[in-house]
This record gives C-alpha cells, structure tokens and sequence, in this order.
C-alpha cells in the first residue's frame, strides 16, 4: 500500500502519526526513500520508515473512518475477551496483538484485561505488571486513533464510547 504526503496513517504503538514528507535519505552509503513520520500526540518525535520495507510497512494502516469507529464501538459488546490463563502465552499473544495493531483483537485484550482487573480488585489483589503494560498500550492505540477521527480528546474517548453502548442498550 503507497501512502502520499499529509496522510494520517497509523504506526504500530506511536498511535496516528502524519506522513510529513517522503524522502530520499542516505543510510550505508545508499540511498533510500523514507515516510517521515510525526505523532500526533509528539510533535517533537520523529519516525523514519523505509519505503518498501514489508515488515516496517506492515505496522502501518490508513486510520479508520468516524462510520468504521461506530460500527467497532457497536460491535463492542459482542467482541470476544482474549483472556490466556497461561502467564508466558498470554504474553506473546498480546505483544502480538499491540504489533499487529488490529483493532478487534486490541478490544478483546482490553475487554479481557478489564474484566480480570476487576475480578482481581474484588480479592483485593492488583493486576500483573505486564498485563497493566498491555492494557494501557492497547487503550492509547485505540484511543489515540479514536480521538483524531472523532476530534474530542483522549481522556473523552471511553466516556464516549460508554455513552454510545448505553445508548445502544436503551
């Protein structure tokens, strides 16, 4: 996929990031193009991407539409929680989920996260760290997105979507 100057796209966990120019740069004694990428959220951080790298390019996608949004918010409550009781695949599964970026998957581990944190907090227990890691990882991806395309805040972005799902359930 060929992305163009100004574009938002999304970049892997730097969350929407504008493609501020396409250059040639030289590394190794040859020359390269590259996407410049700017977070949105980090003006003063800078990301370089080789152009026609796969693997580099594979954790960058367009961002979604406000109607795209709306139907993941709907489909929320039916959207399956990635709970793995084992400790090390539940790991490499969510490292995999925060690469891979997809959207769907990103709302189940933080449904299953959640959900977990919750019944941890009843027994008066606390959420492993790499778990809380995942959780906000995933939040800030999405919310990140969320906020851009919707154009309110990310501290907005979950009692939006709350308002929405009760909205749907009235």
């Amino acid at each position: 996929m060929m992305f163009s100057k100004d574009d938002l796209v999304v970049y892997g966990s730097e969350g929407v990031c504008k493609i501020v120019d396409i250059t040639l740069r030289e590394f190794n004694g040859a020359d390269k193009e590259y996407y410049i990428l700017v977070p949105v959220g980090d003006k003063k951080s800078t990301v370089y991407v080789p152009v026609g790298n796969p693997k580099l390019e594979a954790k960058m996608h367009r961002i979604l539409s406000s109607e795209e949004i709306m139907n993941l918010i709907s489909e929320m409550p039916e959207q399956e929680e990635m709970w793995i009781d084992n400790e090390s695949v539940r790991k490499a599964t969510y490292q995999e989920v925060i690469k891979n970026g997809r959207h769907k998957e990103l709302i189940s581990l933080i449904k299953a996260v959640h959900r977990h944190q919750q019944e941890l907090k009843t027994k008066g227990k606390k959420l492993h760290q790499s778990d809380a890691r995942f959780f906000a990882e995933a939040q800030k991806m999405l919310h990140s997105e969320f906020s851009v395309v919707l154009n309110i805040k990310q501290e907005e972005v979950l009692p939006f979507i709350m308002n929405e799902l009760d909205m749907a359930r009235a």
